[in-house]
């Protein structure tokens, strides 16, 4: 398919030289290889509808993503959101999908809570997507509704810690 619309771009790219193209498809095969023929041809169906250049291999892997992604899946940063505002016992709560859970609990409640966006988010979107992949690859999650006993319960932080952490805000004002 992208021989036949990137026609110039995939010669420019390939030329006639048969090992370079043998070698880049065995790259692309070893990478692609946990995808379904139907969402590999999905996706390059996508990337020629919306692109004019040849696609990277990264772009392929998005786009393959995007694409196989089954319903109840949100995107990363809608399972940011969804991850940081449920409530305590976490697997007791109503989750979009098992995948939220996993990769919030897994990058850490704590830091979900207490870090700021732009530290959080990264960390929890990789995480995510590692589930995401086993998801696309046919895996099912469960969130083990018996971990919510091994949580920790909330509990109001001492006078002491309020003080240091007050202390801590007014240097970093000063």
């Amino acid at each position: 398919m992208f021989q036949v619309n990137y026609h110039n771009q995939y010669y420019s790219a390939f030329g006639d030289n048969t090992k370079s193209e043998n070698l880049a498809k065995k790259l692309w095969l070893n990478k692609l290889d946990h995808f379904s023929s139907e969402t590999i041809c999905g996706a390059a169906e996508k990337i020629i509808a919306e692109s004019e250049y040849l696609p990277t291999l990264h772009k392929m892997l998005s786009a393959c993503r995007q694409v196989g992604m089954p319903a109840g899946l949100p995107n990363p940063r809608k399972a940011y959101q969804e991850a940081c505002n449920k409530r305590s016992p976490k697997a007791k709560q109503q989750w979009s999908h098992p995948a939220v859970y996993l990769s919030g609990r897994d990058a850490g409640w704590h830091m979900l809570a207490n870090e700021i966006e732009s530290k959080a988010l990264p960390a929890f979107a990789e995480i995510y997507q590692q589930y995401c992949d086993r998801v696309l690859a046919g895996e099912k999650l469960i969130v083990d509704t018996a971990a919510s006993e091994a949580e920790l319960t909330e509990l109001p932080a001492t006078k002491k810690h309020n003080q240091q952490q007050l202390d801590n805000l007014r240097k970093l004002l000063d």
